[in-house]
């Protein structure tokens, strides 16, 4: 392999590395939802909130609006739903589902670097 090819193979790697998507998940608090509604921002540092409290019984909508172009945060996908979700750059995307159980349901950008949870009480 040449080096221009290595370079342009490692490239979207490097960018994404430096756009914040090796960094783990956002550190913003727990918020508790209000009527199971939360409203999630997507930043260079990942979802904000990270942790979102519910209550189960009821269903959930998350409003999910990626509002930077400097993240790997371009979907959201949570395994435990069956819901892979692009987001659109400052489009806010409802993703509504059940929440019939109590427990944590995981959710992630699509490559699983960036990463939050619904934790339903």
């Amino acid at each position: 392999m040449t080096r221009t090819a290595l370079w342009v193979t490692l490239m979207p790697a490097v960018v994404l590395w430096l756009s914040g998507c090796s960094s783990g998940p956002a550190t913003a608090p727990l918020t508790v939802a209000k009527d199971n509604r939360a409203e999630i921002v997507v930043t260079e540092r990942g979802f904000e909130p990270a942790q979102v409290l519910v209550t189960h019984g009821r269903p959930v909508t998350l409003v999910v609006t990626r509002m930077t172009e400097m993240t790997c945060v371009t979907e959201m996908v949570m395994p435990s739903h069956g819901i892979r979700r692009m987001l659109p750059l400052r489009q806010p995307v409802e993703i509504t589902f059940p929440c019939d159980s109590v427990g944590t349901m995981p959710f992630s950008c699509g490559m699983g670097m960036m990463s939050g949870a619904v934790m339903a009480r």
